[in-house]
């Protein structure tokens, strides 16, 4: 899931919306401090935001949510990002990139929330928004999605692999029980919109609410087991339950997003996948939360 990556920096930036938009070239530039990893991005004046794919496998996420976010943006409970520009290669960087318009907020640390099961009902209501929309022409989950809404067993031998690896270090007859129990079904309904990227730093905060959800890039028709993942991630035992009551789905998709949760975390514990500083920190207590939930759920 990785690939050599391009430097970018703020001097590429400013040469390339001074070329490709002249409008905006007097405006202040600005490195993000929590810029995520698929993406570098630069605040641009005080309205829009520059985000430019950091690699090779994340390219062809800038044409996804230029055709699609415009789609969903009035169907949605929360504010998301709306493009207003679509850069093209030049200077060396080898890859198109976008001008979005900025979404007030604070990344939702949980110091930054005020209550979780508040915040788990508000992003179960801008979950359910978002898997209710239209779904007409949108784009099928697949490699380029990282197979986000697809079928978890794609999978299943990293999973396994790090199990493997990690045998000393945690209970793998229970971890394997969890990650079994996630394999054990597929979605049988109508395929419907995912986010497919539900980390902590794509979710943002005012005042400790919900207040906007960024990052589309892996947006696509498919299973939402994928979205479920904050309930393992983010929430305690008590804004795990709100979250569960408020998104309304069965006990196996439930299952299955628990399975996402730990498909994530054994690989960055294993050290197969590279992943954000908070995500690498979270990714033990995120495998607790899962044997917990599992052993307490599908026992």
């Amino acid at each position: 899931m990785t690939s050599p990556a391009v430097e970018i920096t703020v001097a590429l930036v400013e040469r390339l919306v001074r070329a490709q938009f002249p409008r905006w070239s007097e405006l202040a530039l600005d490195p993000v401090a929590e810029s995520g990893w698929d993406n570098r991005s630069f605040r641009l004046g005080q309205d829009m935001v520059v985000r430019l794919p950091s690699a090779e496998p994340y390219a062809t996420q800038v044409e996804r949510e230029q055709l699609w976010l415009p789609h969903l943006a009035s169907r949605l409970s929360q504010s998301i990002p709306l493009p207003l520009a679509l850069g093209q290669p030049q200077f060396g960087y080898p890859w198109k990139w976008s001008v979005y318009r900025w979404v007030k907020g604070e990344i939702a640390l949980p110091e930054r929330i005020g209550s979780l099961p508040v915040f788990a009902r508000d992003l179960a209501t801008f979950l359910r928004s978002l898997h209710t929309a239209a779904t007409e022409g949108g784009p099928i989950s697949g490699p380029s999605t990282f197979h986000r809404g697809g079928s978890l067993a794609i999978y299943d031998s990293e999973a396994r692999r790090a199990i493997a690896s990690l045998a000393a270090q945690l209970d793998a007859e229970a971890v394997t029980s969890a990650w079994e129990s996630a394999l054990e079904s597929q979605w049988a309904q109508q395929a419907v919109w995912v986010h497919g990227d539900m980390a902590a730093g794509n979710l943002l905060v005012t005042n400790g609410r919900l207040c906007g959800v960024i990052d589309f890039g892996q947006c696509c028709i498919g299973d939402p087991a994928c979205d479920l993942v904050p309930a393992w991630t983010l929430f305690d035992e008590e804004g795990r339950g709100a979250f569960r009551a408020g998104i309304g789905l069965d006990r196996a998709t439930w299952a299955r997003g628990r399975g996402w949760a730990l498909w994530k975390a054994l690989i960055v514990a294993a050290r197969l996948a590279e992943t954000n500083a908070w995500e690498g920190k979270r990714c033990w207590s995120t495998i607790e939360s899962v044997l917990s939930d599992h052993a307490r759920t599908d026992a």
